[in-house]
């Protein structure tokens, strides 16, 4: 009777193991939305792919990608990667995407996303910053025009290293786009900066919008980015970071 009796806890114990070991396994999985901005789809997808066996992506376009926001939906992923520049945008979809985020859905921000949805006010407060295309009123100061320089070298400065996103990554070069003038809400955790003249000093932040996490990255803009080791590791450990909120934010004493 004891031997059988251990014998059926020894076989729960090794099934209840397996599964935790088959939950630990399965993947992250990224909805990445693009459209509204030509991009090497070979080498992003290149990326992608080699941001770790637990991280699993799906690329969807606007405006077919909309559909993805509504609540039958939303658990296909874990996590939204916005790398979209689109502008066209009804008053019920920007309810269906703004609530989907605003009840939990973690978002990351990669580069000309910031330039998004002009005529949305409520977008600049779900990634916590904008690139305006023209002179633009914001809380009652004017705004000009921000600029762009393709093709730059510039330095990147690490803000905050202890941070999940930045842990582990140092100040590195880059081979990028740089966006002047752009802005950033002054209560966001700021991850990454330049002092690079023809860009804005902030180009990467964390902040919440509702119950999600948020993270944009400036960089993103062409292949040496897609391929720079430091750029995929701020992308995976953001993606990983947004999805667990577990994960310790703790400067170090």
């Amino acid at each position: 009777m004891k031997k059988t009796l251990l014998l059926f806890i020894f076989a729960i114990a090794s099934f209840i193991l397996l599964q935790g070991k088959a939950f630990a396994r399965k993947p992250v999985r990224i909805l990445v939305v693009t459209g509204g901005h030509s991009y090497d789809k070979p080498s992003f997808n290149e990326m992608l792919n080699g941001l770790g066996k637990d991280i699993s992506s799906q690329v969807v376009e606007f405006p077919a990608a909309f559909d993805q926001f509504l609540p039958e939906n939303r658990g296909k992923y874990d996590v939204l990667v916005f790398y979209h520049m689109w502008q066209k945008i009804t008053p019920a979809q920007e309810k269906i995407v703004e609530t989907c985020i605003r009840e939990g859905k973690p978002l990351v921000v990669l580069h000309h996303s910031i330039c998004a949805f002009d005529e949305w006010p409520e977008y600049l407060h779900i990634i916590g910053g904008k690139y305006f295309h023209q002179p633009t009123l914001l809380d009652g100061k004017q705004y000009p025009a921000c600029t762009y320089i393709h093709d730059l070298h510039f330095r990147v400065r690490v803000a905050k290293p202890w941070h999940p996103v930045t842990r582990g990554v140092k100040d590195f070069d880059i081979f990028d786009e740089t966006y002047k003038g752009f802005y950033v809400e002054p209560d966001v955790e700021t991850l990454l900066t330049t002092e690079e003249e023809s860009s804005t000093p902030v180009i990467a932040w964390t902040k919440k919008y509702g119950k999600a996490r948020v993270v944009t990255l400036q960089s993103g803009h062409d292949t040496p980015t897609f391929r720079h080791p430091s750029f995929r590791k701020l992308l995976r450990q953001a993606i990983l970071w947004c999805n667990n909120g577990n994960l310790e934010n703790r400067r170090p004493r």
